[in-house]
Parts: structure tokens; C-alpha cells; sequence
């Protein structure tokens, strides 16, 4: 069985690294598809500009407000095409924000104005647009819930993996070429002998590097485990990505088995 550790996690729990155990890299990279394309997000999805006589151009606006990060609140929206609605739009699949500014002055997405408290964007110091004197912005924009499948804009966090690396240090004479050739400080001396910062070891590639510069010494290889680093954008955190992530895995599965079953029938 699949055996998953929490290697390092902030406090806000938007980063979050992983180790993966007993597992193998079909799995590991299903997960990590699953994450960035099943995951459902809030995200703007029309934009009606009543007023703009700013610099940019109204698509250019739009496209903008479609990449801010929104907060999401999962529990309380519907996927447009699940909803009872059937998608025509409702307070159960969508939520509108609204913006009317006036220049001079940077327009930043903290003046938007969201029906719903709990949408809200996630970075509100964001610039939306500049705005000189006498001009002017408004807008009533549409956000639904989506996945990163449709578009990129709905994805949830950035996601990759590597296998994790272990790395065997043997007699160095030199450790402090061997440091100067490594960057991001995953070799260190202490007591004056070579080692390795692991953490750092598991976010870098420095095989080559570090065997070359110590001759021999330092052999890095990659173990049967997996190291899969997640970093939310922030509209969900980590943990409710991880579980919003299984139940997507879970129903995918059952979908292909109940699938194969009729294929046999």
C-alpha cells in the first residue's frame, strides 16, 4: 500500500513537500495531473465593461481578471454543468464582482467588490489597471467554479516530482570546491567535513556537478521513493487540494471500472 509522509509544510499551508512511499511513478504522476486538472477553483469567467476609458483595452482587462487567484469556497458552489440550474446561472454556481474607479491612481484587484465575502482575491495589491485623471473604470465580472482541465486559470497549484535522491560522501579533499560548484547551498561544511543539507538536495539536479568536483567522492542516486513538491497559487490551501485531489482519483476510477465492466458485457 501507498504510504504518503509530510516532509515540510509552512504555516499558511501553501507549500507543501512530500515523500511518497511504496508507490510508483504512474501513481505519483496521476496525482499530480489530477491536482493541476481536476481540482475544482473559482475563477472569473465573463466580464461585462460598462465603462473604460483607460489605456488598455477591454480584452486586455478581462484577461486579467480571469488570472487573478480567488478565494474558493468549494463547499458552497456547484460546477456549472452539476448545477441544478443547469448551468443558465445561479447564487449556487457562480458569484459577481464589481468594480467602479476613477483615476488618478493604480487600480488594484483590493477594489473589487464581491457579493459573496468568502470569494475574494487571493493577492489584493495585484494591479488591474492605471488610471489617469478624469478617467474611469466599470465592470461586473462572473466567477464560476471550473478546473484546470478547461483552463489553466483554474488550476490550483503548481505541482511536480522527482525521485528522491540520497547522496554518499566519501573521502573529499577538496569539500570546498565541492560547495563552490553546487549552488543553493546543499553542501555545507561542518566540523570541517563535507555534508549535505537534504532538504535542498531533493529540489535540485547536481549529479553531475557534484561527482565532478569531488572527484569521485560524492556519488547522488535516486531512490525508489518520490519527492512531490506543492505550491498552492492560493485559492485553495494544500490540504484541502490534497483531499479535493482524492475525491477526483476516487471518481475517476470508479468511472473507469464501471466503464470496463460494460466493455466485458
Amino acid at each position: 500500500m501507498v504510504e504518503i509522509e509530510i516532509v515540510k509544510a509552512d504555516k499558511k499551508n501553501n507549500k507543501l513537500v512530500l515523500e511518497i512511499k511504496k508507490g510508483n511513478a504512474a501513481f505519483v504522476n496521476s496525482l499530480r495531473r489530477v491536482i493541476m486538472e481536476s481540482v475544482p477553483t473559482i475563477a472569473v469567467e465573463d466580464v461585462e465593461i460598462r465603462k473604460n476609458s483607460s489605456a488598455l483595452y477591454d480584452e486586455v482587462i478581462a484577461h486579467r481578471l480571469g488570472l487573478l487567484p480567488l478565494t474558493t469556497d468549494i463547499e458552497s458552489y456547484n460546477l456549472p454543468s452539476k448545477c441544478k440550474c443547469n448551468g443558465e446561472g445561479c447564487a449556487s454556481c457562480q458569484v459577481k464582482l464589481t468594480l467602479e474607479a476613477e483615476g488618478p491612481g493604480i487600480i488594484t484587484a483590493a477594489e473589487l467588490k464581491s457579493k459573496d465575502p468568502k470569494v475574494k482575491p487571493v493577492y489584493p495589491e495585484t494591479p488591474i489597471v492605471k488610471l489617469l485623471k478624469g478617467q474611469k473604470i466599470e465592470l461586473e465580472a462572473t466567477a464560476i467554479l471550473g478546473t484546470g482541465k478547461e483552463h489553466t486559470k483554474w488550476c490550483p497549484a503548481h505541482v511536480w516530482h522527482r525521485h528522491k535522491q540520497t547522496a554518499r560522501i566519501g573521502n573529499v579533499k577538496e569539500p570546498q570546491r565541492v560547495i563552490d560548484a553546487c549552488p543553493q547551498g546543499v553542501f555545507e561544511l561542518k566540523n570541517g567535513k563535507l555534508s549535505v543539507n537534504e532538504e535542498k538536495l531533493q529540489s535540485t539536479d547536481l549529479a553531475g556537478l557534484a561527482e565532478e568536483a569531488s572527484g569521485g567522492e560524492v556519488k547522488i542516486e535516486n531512490t525508489d521513493n518520490f519527492i512531490m513538491f506543492i505550491e498552492s497559487f492560493g485559492q485553495l490551501d494544500c490540504k484541502e487540494i490534497l483531499e479535493q485531489a482524492a475525491k477526483a482519483l476516487d471518481r475517476d476510477l470508479e468511472e473507469f471500472e464501471k466503464l470496463l465492466k460494460e466493455a466485458k458485457e
